[in-house]
């Protein structure tokens, strides 16, 4: 049975259907595609079962470790070490790194997920720790942080130029490509995250000031809600349906929604 409350059509992957999803559709070409304009090494990341308690039993030990990927030869060999772990969710380190491994920089990013939002119905996110539904959300809840999403893209397009949203299987992350916001020190970020949220805007504020370095991968899985995390335009936000959009329904349940 599914611990967390979710969308009709949203639910857990299993092992074989994370398999099969790494396997026959993970796009290293799109992963590719998404780094090509940044400097220097990425490190990935991945956590095999610490929500779903889904995982390969031979890593039973680690299935709740958040397991560091920094030594690979390409990405092909990243993706083989994915699926050796079949993880519920794979990231990347938003840290910039030079050839001696040391932090030149971080990409700046702001993270909302409708479980921060205070819904009529369910409560505010307090109310869900306490029934033990933190990681849950409803419809409308997801249509709240949407529109939220749509509005502090707008209110980042006053100070930032180049930015990019990704839908990341529950909510958004919008991410700030411009070359000073890397330059950025914690205290500054840290400012940034309470001005936004001082605007009103529910975002996790440990993502924006740095402290949280790691952000889902585009186009990897997001095996507790069997979602592909996917890049939006920005005038795609609106009218986004999780539940129905085919671009980030993996195969394995595609064919399977009947509602």
């Amino acid at each position: 049975m599914a611990r967390y409350d979710l969308p009709a059509g949203m639910r857990y992957a299993s092992l074989e259907e994370r398999k099969q999803f790494y396997t026959l559709e993970f796009s290293l070409q799109k992963v590719a595609e998404w780094f090509q304009k940044c400097d220097g090494k990425t490190k990935f990341a991945v956590i095999i079962g610490r929500h779903t308690r889904i995982y390969p039993e031979k890593y039973k030990e680690d299935a709740s470790t958040t397991i560091i990927i920094d030594e690979y030869a390409n990405l092909e060999d990243v993706h083989q070490q994915i699926i050796e772990f079949l993880p519920e969710a794979v990231y990347y380190d938003r840290n910039v790194y030079d050839e001696n491994d040391r932090i030149t920089g971080q990409e700046l990013a702001f993270d909302l997920d409708p479980e921060n939002i205070t819904c009529p119905i369910h409560g505010s996110l307090a109310d869900k720790m306490k029934r033990g539904q933190g990681l849950s959300f409803c419809e409308l809840e997801f249509d709240m942080v949407k529109r939220e999403a749509t509005e502090l893209y707008e209110y980042l397009a006053n100070r930032f130029s180049e930015l990019k949203v990704v839908y990341s299987g529950r909510g958004f992350h919008i991410r700030v490509l411009d070359k000073p916001a890397y330059k950025l020190n914690n205290q500054e970020r840290l400012n940034l995250a309470q001005q936004v949220k001082k605007e009103g805007f529910h975002i996790d504020e440990w993502v924006t000031s740095g402290e949280m370095r790691l952000i889902r991968l585009p186009y990897s899985l997001n095996g507790l809600v069997s979602r592909i995390v996917l890049p939006l335009k920005k005038d795609e936000l609106e009218s986004f349906d999780a539940v129905h959009d085919e671009r980030c329904l993996p195969k394995f349940l595609s064919k399977k929604l009947t509602f």
